[in-house]
């Protein structure tokens, strides 16, 4: 080792002495001519003939460690328990029993049955229904000494059945109807008058309804309905509805063509009470065939429905006929997603009125009508709808209709001079006034719905009339308002309310003076107060089939005018029992 470091030491000296010199001293430059090639050759390379031995007095050995566990048992009772994965728990799918049937009682006599069984056939291609309900009331009013008793029974049939491309149902229902004409104040006659006097009218109703819808075809359904209706005094109407709807697809739009035709035709075995005596009835007959095309298109967030009703009606009875052409324009265009949505439209119809129709709206008619179709010129409306929260939605619209022949109940006149056993001439039943109106509506509505145990929802509507004759719109109220809730408490309580709101009315009381002279009517006009009426209902279920209920009415116990001259029941309560089964 010391040799090798000395000759290590001595070649680089050697090397480092002319590179110094270089640094100092410039040798300048010279030249230097090549004679012979340079041809180097390679010598062998020095080879180590042994591997170096190390030379220290210090070599350090890895000491041997010896070492054993010290093991101590312990005592232990913990096993472990093998691992599951949690199941979530299921909500048992509720059991579906396809018969129902109520019944309830309460002060008044009144009572309230519905029964409903609906069977399937065919892995439920085919459907049979049954419906009964009845309600009725034998309780006397205080204000009046004729009897109040009324009567409401209805069954309906019916039968449907489902294929691949083809729906199509059957139906049949029949209907009783009982009311009595007590609209008079006590006193306000003498007994001789009011004894003989048969108050009591009976409505009965007979119809056959079908539909038809098919899938694959540009035929897409249609609609009919007959009608038979009549009353206790000899009073009948026949009515005949066949809508049928063409559907035909046009490149990426929609048209929609809708047919109608309506007949309804009836008589009336006695003359208006405008007039002293009974001479003659009144018939009317009706026909009406219109079509209603209309292209729907669909961009974004714009729905617009383009297209016009076209319609020929007929007044049979006097062999007169005209064309109306309607407007049927509806848009909807969404401004901020589900939050705000813009709608509107202009829309028009000749409405086909009928004697059923005003018996349903007031069953305090007359059989002395006078029935006309009524021309709806136009009904114009805009409207915003939407969602403020995810439970709160809510509706505003403002609207402009004009209509011709609109019908108004009005009273009738009170004409001693007539001598019908039917006690509707003393001023206590309605006729139908028909006059050209037009009506300013302004509508608000909001409904919340926190979850599926409870909802609540309130709306208002404000009116303003125009009539041609100056007449009050007889009978129509410039504010109507309801309030309506329902909670379900648990499982087994559940609670529902309602109150409702009608502002005042004006009506016209008359009297037929008879004398050789034409009847000079005696006007006065009266005005009807609003009112308020409330509602509730609570129930418990006894388990999925049997609960108990019961309902509350008029809970003001206001003994307030439905109409002129017929005032409510008062307080009324109804305690019933339900079951659900299969049968």
């Amino acid at each position: 080792m010391r040799k090798r470091t000395t000759i290590f030491s001595i070649i680089f000296l050697s090397l480092l002495g002319p590179v110094l010199a270089q640094e100092t001293k410039d040798i300048g430059t010279e030249t230097v001519t090549v004679v012979k090639p340079y041809s180097p050759t390679v010598s062998d390379a020095f080879k180590l003939k042994s591997s170096p031995t190390l030379d220290d007095s210090i070599v350090l050995q890895k000491k041997k460690i010896n070492y054993s566990i010290f093991s101590v048992p312990v005592a232990s009772t913990f096993t472990p328990a093998k691992g599951r994965a949690s199941r979530v728990k299921k909500t048992p799918p509720p059991t579906l029993y396809n018969s129902y049937a109520s019944i309830g009682l309460g002060n008044f006599n009144n009572a309230m049955v519905d029964l409903y069984t609906s069977r399937e056939f065919n892995r439920g291609e085919n459907l049979f229904d049954v419906g009964l309900s009845h309600h009725s009331s034998r309780g006397d009013i205080e204000s009046t000494p004729l009897d109040a008793d009324f009567y409401n029974t209805k069954v309906d049939v019916s039968y449907a059945k489902k294929d691949r491309d083809v729906d199509w149902d059957l139906g049949l229902g029949v209907q009783h109807q009982l009311y009595n004409w007590y609209g008079i104040e006590l006193e306000e006659f003498d007994e001789t008058i009011l004894i003989p006097l048969d108050e009591t009218q009976n409505y009965f109703n007979a119809q056959v309804t079908g539909n038809l819808s098919l899938e694959d075809s540009f035929f897409k359904n249609g609609t009919v309905l007959l009608r038979r209706f009549w009353d206790a005094t000899d009073s009948g109407e026949n009515r005949v509805v066949l809508e049928p709807t063409i559907e035909l697809p046009i490149t990426e739009e929609l048209v929609t063509i809708k047919t109608k035709f309506d007949y309804v035709s009836g008589s009336f075995e006695n003359s208006s009470l405008n007039s002293a005596t009974n001479e003659s009835g009144i018939d009317y007959s009706h026909f009406q065939v219109g079509v209603n095309p209309s292209l729907l298109i669909l961009r974004d967030d714009l729905t617009l429905n383009l297209g016009a009703n076209i319609v020929y009606g007929l007044d049979t009875e006097n062999s007169d006929g005209n064309f109306f052409i309607y407007p049927a324009v509806t848009a909807s265009y969404r401004l901020v997603d589900e939050t705000v949505i813009a709608y509107g439209g202009i829309e028009g119809e000749l409405r086909q009125n009928s004697y059923y129709d005003f018996v349903q709206e007031n069953p305090y008619v007359s059989p002395t009508l006078d029935i006309q179709p009524t021309d709806q010129q136009y009904e114009g409306y805009l409207g915003l709808k939407g969602q403020l929260l995810p439970s709160v939605g809510y509706n505003i619209k403002g609207s402009y209709t004009a209509e011709n022949r609109r019908p108004l109940f009005l009273l009738n006149p009170e004409n001693l001079a007539r001598s019908e056993e039917e006690g509707y001439f003393l001023g206590n039943s309605f006729q139908v006034f028909y006059d050209d109106v037009k009506t300013l509506g302004v509508f608000g509505e909001l409904n919340v719905d926190v979850n599926r145990n409870f909802s609540l929802g309130v709306n208002a509507e404000f009116y303003d009339y125009d009539t041609e004759t100056d007449n009050p719109a007889w009978n129509l109220p410039s504010i109507r308002g309801s309030l309506f809730m329902d909670y379900q408490i648990s499982e087994q309580w559940f609670f529902g309310a309602n109150l409702f709101y009608v502002g005042e009315r004006e009506d016209l009381d008359r009297q037929v003076i008879a004398g050789p002279l034409p009847p000079i009517p005696s006007d006065v006009i009266l005005t009807l107060d609003g009112f308020f009426d409330v509602n509730a209902h609570a129930g418990y279920r006894f388990n999925e089939q049997l609960s108990i209920f019961v309902k509350a009415s008029n809970i003001a116990n206001n003994d307030y005018q439905r109409w002129a001259n017929f005032r409510v029941q008062t307080f009324q309560a109804l305690a019933g029992v339900s079951y659900k089964f299969d049968l």
